[in-house]
């Protein structure tokens, strides 16, 4: 949170849901969009009961629009870069939820593009995330860095998995503790890199941007 408020990002708390164990990861309930916040259906069943509080913290943010069945989708296979949305085909999210998405943000001038997640694979950005509009970090033995190229995407291969989930904000990346060579990495290509500590949280297969939900500034950093 401290990383957070020192790029310069106003942090904003939703209430604890310690019923609800996997709540902490809010990044894969919800998706904010210019004008709207899309609330995902997610993959594991289980986890929708974190919906309704989600709705209730962010309907005073933006207006809310919710996917439907038979659409799955976590938000953890969703990254933005400037008008377009990458969106993983994986074990958590399907292609109903993927062309729902399509149509939610087509109204907002967005388009997006799916991208094959291998089965090993829980989500799109557990292996890769933005670094700017077109450029990202990969976990090369993950996905195929060509998938990405393919989108006209400067790919950098990061030396540790952990360090494929990054958060870029404003002047500065944050870069898990547990991936040393991915912030020298960055640091190398000019970036203002800040480590966190984030090793309790990767047990349970978490990572930087499951942890929050993030409102770019206009013609700001992606996500």
């Amino acid at each position: 949170m401290e990383a957070l408020r020192e790029a310069g990002v106003r942090v904003e708390h939703v209430p604890a849901a310690d019923h609800l164990p996997d709540a902490c990861f809010v990044e894969d309930g919800a998706i904010v969009l210019d004008r709207r916040v899309v609330i995902t259906r997610p993959g594991a069943a289980e986890r929708r009961a974190e919906l309704p509080e989600l709705v209730a913290a962010l309907s005073s943010v933006r207006p809310v629009v919710q996917l439907r069945e038979p659409a799955t989708l976590d938000g953890g296979d969703v990254m933005r870069l400037g008008d377009r949305l990458l969106v993983g085909r994986s074990r958590r999210t399907n292609d109903a939820g993927i062309e729902q998405l399509r149509a939610i943000a087509a109204e907002e001038g967005l388009s997006v593009v799916a991208v094959e997640v291998p089965p090993s694979v829980l989500h799109l950005k557990s292996v890769c995330s933005a670094l700017d509009d077109r450029s990202v970090v990969l976990d090369a033995t993950a996905l195929a860095p060509a998938v990405l190229q393919a989108l006209d995407l400067e790919v950098h291969a990061v030396p540790e998995p952990l360090g494929a989930n990054v958060l870029a904000l404003g002047d500065r990346v944050l870069v898990s503790a547990s991936a040393p060579g991915t912030a020298r990495l960055l640091a190398a290509l000019g970036h203002r890199v800040v480590t966190v500590e984030l090793s309790e949280l990767h047990r349970g297969d978490g990572a930087l941007s499951c942890l929050s939900l993030r409102e770019p500034p206009p013609g700001g950093w992606s996500v």
